[in-house]
């Protein structure tokens, strides 16, 4: 009993009409930014060409989304996702594996 925690935290920070922003929105977008300039000052570091660093974003962002909701579909709920294809694309509907990106 005692090494049990129950936390119930809102996965919404705020809201701006329907649209609702969540935790997880933000963390994504702060694990990017703070891998985008990592990534900038190694590059600077090591004198490579910088105009490489935005299609680098580019690319990393696309990989991870699609590797995310891929691990989410494949590894929750393959069944349903193999019998509804067109469901994977729905990313907006939730669905995103940390362990997929």
């Amino acid at each position: 009993m005692l090494l049990d925690i129950t936390w119930t935290a809102d996965p919404v920070i705020f809201s701006i009409g329907p649209k609702e922003i969540r935790w997880y929105t933000l963390m994504f977008l702060v694990g990017f930014a703070v891998g985008y300039k990592i990534v900038e000052r190694m590059f600077r570091r090591e004198g490579l060409n910088e105009k490489w660093l935005d299609p680098l974003l580019y690319f990393t962002l696309a990989g991870t989304l699609i590797g995310a909701r891929l691990g989410h579909c494949l590894f929750y709920n393959p069944s349903y996702y193999f019998s509804h294809p067109v469901e994977i694309l729905k990313v907006w509907e939730g669905g995103l594996a940390s362990h997929g990106g």
